[in-house]
């Protein structure tokens, strides 16, 4: 039974173990996890909070389609991208891609070529709150 999570959900719900836990498979050696977290800004604003927001529709049917092409083009068994939508603090997760392969560098190759993908295509888009102000970044072209 396939259970690979494509999900936008609430920081606080976002589960490292159980998103690994989605993409295991006897058929495969290798499992990559990327975990994107909310950082301080290094050049000199200090973030107090990132705002996620997406258009959930095209942001799911989004991250279905780049499952899939890292299925195709990396042999990947089983692929998981979960994303938080509203507010995330300092040092929480924002971002979760496990991608399950037979051997270890297609899994690594497939879960850079997810987030690469992410940030260019997928309609979600983040605001930085800062401690005198905020504004958006924009990233999609």
């Amino acid at each position: 039974m396939d259970k690979t999570m494509i999900e936008l959900k609430e920081t606080k719900e976002i589960n490292v173990a159980e998103i690994i836990d989605s993409v295991k498979s006897d058929y495969c050696g290798a499992i990559d996890v990327f975990i994107g977290t909310v950082r301080d800004n290094p050049t000199g604003n200090k973030v107090t909070k990132l705002f996620f927001e997406s258009y959930t529709p095209m942001a799911i049917s989004e991250l279905e389609k780049i499952a899939n092409s890292v299925k195709e083009k990396y042999q990947a068994d089983k692929v998981s991208i979960v994303h938080a939508i509203g507010d995330c603090l300092v040092g929480e997760i924002a971002v979760v891609i496990a991608v399950s392969t037979p051997h270890r560098k297609a899994s690594f190759d497939g879960c850079q070529y997810a987030i690469n993908t992410l940030k260019e295509t997928v309609p979600i888009w983040k605001k930085e709150y800062f401690e005198d102000g905020s504004h958006w970044v924009f990233s999609h072209p």
